[in-house]
């Protein structure tokens, strides 16, 4: 059963309350670390799918898929601190009564301007670097980024629900795994599952649009970015705080019964 990985995530919450109660600057920059994580993730994926992309390789996105994971790791391992996941840990404390609804929600918020200004600090760093000047490099960056930017909104906000469940699931089924290894591996494996599925997630567009503005501003579009981020943040939220939070919540309500 779930149970020990459902106490594990209970804990998780309560110790990124303390972390927040302690100096909420701390908790931002926790945040802000998270998103820069992603941004990791996002140019090795766009650097690797670059390279089959110029070549009109089937493997494009397969490649890319499998070096993204890479951001998740960083963020288990490297205490970053990711609003999506957050919609599912503070949801399902909330539910247990442990954290006050007040506090999730003002924990949700800081940690989503906190990946923000990560995302915004990480392309900047990028820009400095040139490594995405080329148009041999950024061409398949940028066209992706067109078509999230364009994709109809009802497809992109359940798009978001299906992305922020499977990456939910990335952080809650490794809990329940002793060895480091196999941990790491089914990190990755939901995170290939997610990309290569074409879902969408708000931090890591975030991340991507950043990029691609400071790479190109000419041909950004901010309604577009907005047209994006707006749909995909209600879908995650509804991911990670109802099929994850209110739905573990709802199935496991019997084993709580003994509870002091």
């Amino acid at each position: 059963m779930e149970i020990e990985a459902l106490q594990k995530v209970e804990q998780l919450a309560l110790k990124k309350l303390r972390i927040y109660q302690n100096s909420a600057w701390r908790y931002l920059s926790r945040s802000m670390l998270a998103s820069m994580f992603i941004g990791f993730g996002v140019i090795v994926a766009f650097k690797t799918g670059s390279f089959f992309y110029s070549q009109h390789s089937p493997m494009t996105y397969p490649m890319a898929a499998i070096t993204f994971g890479a951001a998740i790791i960083l963020i288990s391992y490297g205490g970053g601190d990711l609003f999506t996941g957050n919609t599912f840990y503070y949801s399902y404390a909330s539910l247990r009564k442990r954290i006050r609804w007040s506090d999730t929600v003002r924990l949700w918020m800081l940690s989503y301007i906190g990946n923000i200004l990560g995302a915004a600090a990480f392309a900047l760093l990028i820009w400095t670097t040139g490594l995405f000047a080329s148009p041999d490099v950024n061409t398949f960056l940028l066209e992706v980024v067109d078509k999230k930017m364009n994709a109809p909104v009802t497809e992109l906000f359940f798009r978001a629900i299906l992305c922020n469940w499977l990456v939910c699931l990335a952080f809650f089924v490794p809990m329940s795994m002793k060895n480091d290894g196999a941990k790491m591996f089914a990190m990755m494996l939901f995170v290939f599952c997610f990309f290569i599925s074409g879902y969408e997630h708000s931090i890591a567009n975030l991340c991507t649009f950043a990029i691609a503005f400071v790479i190109d501003p000419a041909n950004f579009s901010y309604a577009g970015g907005f047209h994006n981020i707006i749909p995909v943040t209600a879908g995650n939220l509804i991911g990670g705080g109802v099929l994850m939070g209110m739905m573990y919540h709802y199935v496991n309500k019997p084993f709580y019964e003994n509870e002091a």
